[in-house]
């Protein structure tokens, strides 16, 4: 078997067990950075060559590749440390602190073009708390969110002069999420209540038969606790899923051997609906006189039209001299067109178990209404000699969460990141490259009185080799 031939199998094995698990917010939900090259000065990545995380960065990037071939090999390693503080001022701990990330990509010259595959992570947000915290509200329920976003990426790149290069992706698309959201009776009255729905609102015939039950009840009657339910014990996929297409463009344009241009551009998913069948819904009463009263509903939930927003971004790379670089983005993700609410539908089975409920509809949405945000993001690459590199850089994205709509369970709020990191040449054809991100806390609190705090220790690891 030919060199290239072996590279391809190992190419299309590594694809058959590459998952994306549940990664953490950052940039609002995307990654710091893509590539530890990148991710090391601050994720600037548009106009320079920073291997094949150029699928995910901007495509054109590839045609600046020197090699004939490439492989990159690489793992990450995210670390959020996420607290909710109750309005009385009890914290609750997330132990979801260590979530680890695979990625690979393989480019190839072809006269002016490039062309390749690669898997790589997106991003996405999530976090657990305990059954005995707080956030179990007394019945020892647990809190859970995992939501994460991975692409499977076909890039080609075209060297139009010895100056402009533009490149394209097709990228299939699959996302993820795993939820256990305990409400407290407030807050689902909240929802149900057309007199109130301050941070979200509930329709549908289970909201009608709801109120109808109650209205049989003592007037006094409280609701302890709705609980939405839908998770697996899978640590790469979620319980709901939903597959779609995007695409980027982009393009770099050197000015002269100091100085290169790039846009890009990274287009609106189209997912449409994730889908978890066979979950539940619950929520328990506490009627005067019978204690509490507990009701489990089996169904389907679906979350609807969630999807990952569009991208644009620019930047430039500079060289004063050969040992340096110096390189600069700035991006706008559009958030506000892709995360204006958080919206479920629970369909309940038509099936006895479900009592006066069978068959009926929940739909629930939570407000999230967030802004769109730029990211800014700054680096610097030294060449100590010829096989170490050492790189450093800044991030900084404005938090996409207003403060009033911030749930704890979804607390992509980090601004700032500092980042640095290293690479090797053991010769020719080897590399490996670090990077280490440390974002400090930020804290907001919550329309609801909660108090939310985040920083995060992330690092990435890759391996290259070149043809």
């Amino acid at each position: 078997m030919s060199p290239s031939s072996r590279t391809l199998s190992l190419v299309a094995a590594l694809t058959a067990f590459s998952f994306t698990p549940a990664l953490f917010a950052t940039n609002g939900m995307n990654m710091e950075g893509y590539g530890p090259v990148a991710t090391a000065m601050g994720g600037a990545s548009i106009a320079y060559d920073n291997g094949t995380a150029g699928v995910i960065n901007n495509p054109a990037t590839l045609s600046l590749m020197q090699e004939a071939a490439r492989l990159d090999l690489a793992l990450g390693v995210l670390g959020p440390d996420i607290t909710a503080t109750s309005p009385t001022g009890v914290p609750a701990d997330s132990n979801a602190t260590a979530f680890y990330m695979p990625a690979f990509g393989y480019t190839r010259q072809a006269g002016d073009f490039v062309y390749g595959f690669a898997v790589f992570g997106q991003g996405g947000m999530g976090c657990e708390y305990e059954p005995d915290s707080w956030r179990g509200l007394g019945f020892d329920l647990i809190n859970r969110t995992e939501v994460s976003v991975g692409r499977a990426i076909i890039p080609l790149s075209y060297r139009v002069n010895e100056r402009l290069n533009i490149g394209g992706t097709v990228d299939f698309v699959w996302a993820g999420m795993d939820l256990q959201m305990a409400m407290s009776g407030s807050q689902f009255f909240d929802l149900v209540n057309p007199m109130a729905q301050n941070f979200g609102h509930a329709s549908g015939s289970l909201v009608q038969g709801f109120n109808q039950m109650m209205s049989t009840l003592p007037a006094d009657t409280g609701v302890d606790y709705a609980y939405f339910n839908f998770t697996n014990d899978n640590d790469f996929t979620g319980e709901a899923e939903g597959y779609g297409f995007a695409g980027k463009i982009g393009l770099t344009y050197e000015v002269n051997e100091q100085v290169t241009f790039g846009l890009t551009y990274h287009s609106k998913t189209d997912l449409g609906d994730l889908d978890a069948p066979g979950n539940s819904l619950a929520f328990q009463l506490n009627v005067p006189g019978m204690g509490a009263m507990a009701q489990s509903l089996s169904g389907t939930i679906n979350v609807n039209e969630f999807e990952w927003p569009a991208l644009l971004g620019a930047g430039f790379a500079y060289r004063p001299r050969p040992d340096w670089l110096l390189v600069a983005d700035v991006r706008q993700i559009f958030w506000a067109n892709a995360m204006k609410q958080f919206s479920m539908k629970f369909t309940a089975d038509d099936a006895a178990t479900n009592g006066p409920f069978a068959g009926s509809v929940l739909d629930a949405v939570l407000y999230q209404d967030w802004d769109d945000q730029t990211v800014i993001q700054l680096g610097a690459a030294y060449m100590v000699n010829d096989r170490f590199t050492l790189r450093g850089g800044f991030n900084y994205g404005n938090n996409p969460v207003p403060d009033r709509f911030l749930n704890c369970l979804f607390p992509a709020i980090i601004e700032t990141h500092f980042t640095g990191g290293f690479g090797y040449q053991f010769n020719d054809r080897s590399t490996i490259d670090v990077s280490v991100t440390y974002a400090p806390e930020v804290e907001i609190v919550s329309g609801y009185g909660v108090g939310v705090s985040h920083s995060q220790l992330n690092s990435q690891i890759m391996y290259s080799y070149r043809f």
